[in-house]
């Protein structure tokens, strides 16, 4: 958490106004860290393992919900959709713009949710999310997740051959997105695009000014997976986060595009739970350390 968040309210006054709300808006996530999390009946009282579950650009945490269901009853782990502002039941908050804020927010909410072993699923921006949240807990003496599984999404320190789009028009942006695989049925609808896109555009932004800064591989396993037709991540740039561990690295592909998760979800679930299943015998220290 940065200082800015820790400013005292007598100095709001000397705050122009863009400032003064913004630092009014993150008090308020702090205070309401609840929201972060999405609440569903699925959630086991006493799980083993928590498994935190990171959207894609422009989607709200409900895209997990069906999670729990396909894991076939299995309940040493629950699953935790994660609710960033700015979408579903968070829609009238403004949503992240850079990397840094979100991730200090973020773990913040989640300090009170790490009294036991947890991992860490994120699909395409949520992929870079998890990687980001989980550098951040360790360069801040904080528990480590059991393992990171990253779906679409390209190593950090591998260069963008995409273009940036979050500044295109309205129009044509519309055209990238349904070569990106958006059912073509939500971008003819008016109404659903007038509420996506600024939402999208701002989760856009926040992966295209992303700037990856070199740091230590992480002590933590891998996993990387990703659509066999997707055209904007190849297996080669999945391959590339084998060198942000010095634990180990496996790679999964399935049938579809970027977002091949959705048909392929029964088949993912299983997967991750093989994956995450070395660990749940396996007791993740949970130790102090600051926030800051």
């Amino acid at each position: 958490m940065t200082d800015t968040v820790r400013t005292p309210p007598s100095d709001l006054a000397g705050l122009d106004p863009t400032a003064r709300r913004r630092l009014l808006q993150r008090l308020r996530r702090h205070r309401d860290s609840g929201l972060w999390f999405l609440p569903s009946g699925a959630l086991h009282a006493d799980p083993k393992m928590d498994l935190f579950c990171f959207p894609y650009a422009g989607a709200g945490a409900s895209i997990y919900r069906q999670w729990q269901r396909a894991a076939g009853g299995d309940r040493r782990f629950r699953i935790v959709p994660i609710q960033l502002p700015g979408r579903e039941n968070r829609l009238n908050e403004q949503p992240y713009r850079r990397m840094a804020d979100l991730v200090d927010d973020f773990i913040y909410a989640m300090v009170p949710m790490i009294s036991k072993p947890f991992a860490f699923f994120g699909h395409s921006m949520g992929a870079l999310t998890a990687y980001e949240v989980a550098c951040a807990l360790r360069d801040r003496g904080m528990p480590q997740p059991a393992r990171l599984l990253l779906s679409a999404f390209r190593a950090p320190h591998l260069p963008s051959a995409n273009i940036k789009i979050y500044h295109l028009p309205d129009e044509v942006l519309k055209i990238v997105l349904a070569k990106d695989g958006i059912s073509p049925d939500v971008l003819a609808s008016e109404e659903l695009m007038r509420a996506l896109l600024p939402t999208l555009r701002a989760d856009l932004e926040l992966c295209d000014t992303y700037e990856h800064v070199p740091r230590q591989p992480l002590d933590v396993p891998i996993s990387a997976y990703g659509g066999e037709q997707d055209i904007r991540v190849h297996p080669e740039d999945l391959a590339g986060w084998c060198e942000h561990t010095t634990s180990t690295f496996d790679l999964t592909t399935y049938p579809g595009d970027h977002f091949y998760l959705q048909p392929a979800m029964d088949e993912l679930v299983k997967d991750v739970r093989l994956r995450l299943s070395s660990s749940f015998h396996t007791q993740t220290p949970i130790h102090g350390g600051d926030v800051a």
